[in-house]
């Protein structure tokens, strides 16, 4: 591998071991075999660097899921996604390090404009990759530019944030696999009939 590869793959197993945080540039260098300045040449810094890291990692774990998903050619979109969520919450335990990178480092985002640009731009990758998913899923001709599969991708995108999020804050309260289904039979049921959740 070149120097590029050696500071992601070094990326990646600091962010787990370490956190987003408590990463120095000299960490890096270490771990990777390299030198400050390949971090600069290559990602213009240590954030950029380590962003890029945690942007593999959520293209790959996208990939997981929807290969999860896209198994059975019989389901329809509805049950595709319910059951990448399913699986996204099953194994969130073993992402938890990484999450916990991913939300410090967005918080540095929000006050240096180019790392703001590069989460963007991962957002972008990933809306379309979904996007495609999506209009597989729907057929009938469906493509990804069209509004309604980047609308339903960026849905998509949103719940996985948000289980996500809550379970990093208290994982025994956030939804199961259950409550999914649970909660989107009677957001469907009362979005046609009017009526409320049941004994309500």
């Amino acid at each position: 591998m070149g120097h590029r590869e050696d500071l992601l793959a070094a990326a990646r197993r600091l962010l787990e071991d370490k956190g987003y945080a408590h990463i120095t540039a000299r960490d890096l260098v270490a771990a990777s075999g390299t030198n400050l300045r390949s971090i600069g040449y290559h990602f213009g810094s240590k954030a950029g660097l380590l962003n890029e890291a945690i942007g593999q990692v959520l293209e790959e774990w996208t990939e997981q899921l929807a290969q999860v998903a896209m198994a059975d050619p019989h389901a329809s979109p509805a049950e595709r996604g319910l059951l990448a969520w399913k699986v996204m919450l099953e194994n969130l335990s073993s992402k938890r390090a990484l999450l916990l990178s991913y939300i410090e480092a967005l918080a540095q985002a929000e006050r240096t404009p180019s790392l703001r640009e590069q989460f963007t731009e991962q957002y972008r990758r990933l809306r379309v990759r979904v996007a495609e998913l999506v209009a597989e899923s729907v057929g009938g001709g469906a493509r990804p530019e069209d509004s309604r599969c980047v609308t339903i991708a960026s849905l998509v995108i949103a719940v996985c944030d948000g289980l996500s999020v809550q379970w990093l804050l208290e994982p025994a309260a956030s939804p199961s696999g259950a409550d999914l289904d649970e909660g989107l039979g009677l957001l469907w049921s009362t979005s046609f009939t009017g009526g409320g959740p049941a004994g309500s």
